[in-house]
């Protein structure tokens, strides 16, 4: 594998195929902020805005301007989001909008908490690219409300019956993981600290299952095994997310072994996971091999498969593990040859068992400008450190 040539075609493909696209078609110039749902070609389909998305492409542009090149459109691009999600797209007290008309009036309550966790890293990524107080305030005081949201992330928005099946969910500390190195700038160094030791026990000892070596999406709140359908669930793109979280980490407090235990998961999620008559990585799965619930199971998505990449590729980095590199290779065949779009720029999204594609749109109501172009500028970055060396 030449690692040069590599670094090239993830490089390429961010910054001549699908930073592009955004940049050409996702603009609203008139209301401010950002339209995600566009077909193949880049055309508006829906004007609707969710908060996720604007404040994942807020954070997207303010980090190629901190990282990459001080670009004044990229600048310009980010804050033209973050006026409009400053605006329109809270409460009032930093409760974050699910989503929005185009004008920004609300049309779904606050009752996701990763509206919260995307707003945060946006402005604070976007305070790194500014120096501005506001909006690392923004970023702050919005990380204080997930805290506080923390053991009850839906709060009043939650329809489950209390007491009868309660469970908890991976999402939110898997999340953090990334969150609080994301805002660590902005942090008290006990709060980073606190923060990464209770999120990491979270998703390595208690969604953790020894027996099979996989992660489960739900458990019971003292962290024993629900057997229904949502305690029985296996999501393996966001166990395998959650692991180059862990990579992160392992490096930022130099702990080696969580590298290992972190490539070890990855490892057994993906060959539990991977579809072998058709190839790909399936969406969902039922721990003990029931039909999920989850009429989507089989399909495969383009979220799955490039955040698969930045793990094996950051695993091979930090362990050298061989098993990480010949996977990595076989997850980069099938993801190039079935995203992506040479005609059009950016990438599929939605491709059912076959590997065909199910949805020719390049955006929508979950799929913005977040997940191809940070996985391809991740694994560029990785191949690049594995040149240098």
């Amino acid at each position: 594998m030449d690692f040069k040539i590599l670094s090239e075609k993830y490089k390429s493909e961010l910054f001549d195929k699908v930073i592009p696209f955004w940049e050409e078609h996702s603009v609203d110039q008139e209301y401010g902020g950002y339209f995600t749902c566009l077909d193949r070609e880049g055309k508006i389909f829906d004007t609707d805005k969710f908060i996720w998305l604007q404040a994942r492409q807020v954070w997207m542009f303010s980090k190629l301007y901190n990282e990459v090149e001080q670009k004044p459109e990229w600048l310009e691009i980010a804050l033209n989001g973050a006026a409009f999600l400053q605006q329109y797209g809270h409460d009032g007290n930093l409760n974050w909008y699910f989503s929005l008309t185009r004008e920004g009036e609300p049309l779904v309550q606050p009752y996701n908490v990763f509206s919260d966790c995307f707003a945060t890293m946006a402005f604070g990524q976007l305070s790194k690219a500014t120096g501005s107080d506001e909006f690392a305030t923004i970023a702050k005081d919005t990380f204080q409300n997930i805290l506080k949201r923390s053991d009850n992330p839906k709060g009043a928005f939650n329809k489950l019956m209390p007491g009868t099946r309660p469970l908890k969910g991976f999402s939110l500390p898997m999340i953090m993981c990334n969150l609080a190195l994301e805002i660590e700038h902005l942090l008290a160094p006990e709060l980073v600290y606190n923060t990464v030791e209770r999120v990491l026990h979270e998703v390595m000892d208690v969604f953790y299952q020894p027996d099979s070596g996989l992660i489960l999406e739900n458990v019971h709140p003292d962290g024993s095994f629900s057997d229904s359908f949502e305690g029985r669930l296996l999501n393996p793109g966001h166990a395998i997310e959650a692991m180059w979280f862990i990579l992160d980490l392992s490096e930022r407090l130099q702990k080696p072994e969580l590298a290992q235990k972190a490539v070890t998961i990855a490892l057994r999620t993906l060959k539990y996971g991977w579809d072998e008559e058709y190839g790909g990585i399936y969406y969902f799965l039922d721990i003990k091999g029931n039909p999920p619930q989850q009429l989507e199971w089989d399909q495969k998505l383009w979220w799955v498969h490039i955040e698969t990449l930045i793990t094996l590729i950051k695993g091979y980095t930090l362990t050298g593990n061989k098993e990480c590199l010949s996977w990595f290779e076989k997850v980069h065949d099938y993801t190039w040859s079935h995203f992506t779009d040479p005609e059009y720029g950016e990438w599929f999204g939605y491709l059912n068992r076959q590997g065909d594609v199910l949805l020719n749109l390049k955006g929508g109501k979950w799929k913005g400008c977040f997940h191809v172009p940070r996985g391809l500028f991740q694994v560029w970055k990785t191949l690049e450190k594995i040149n240098n060396r």
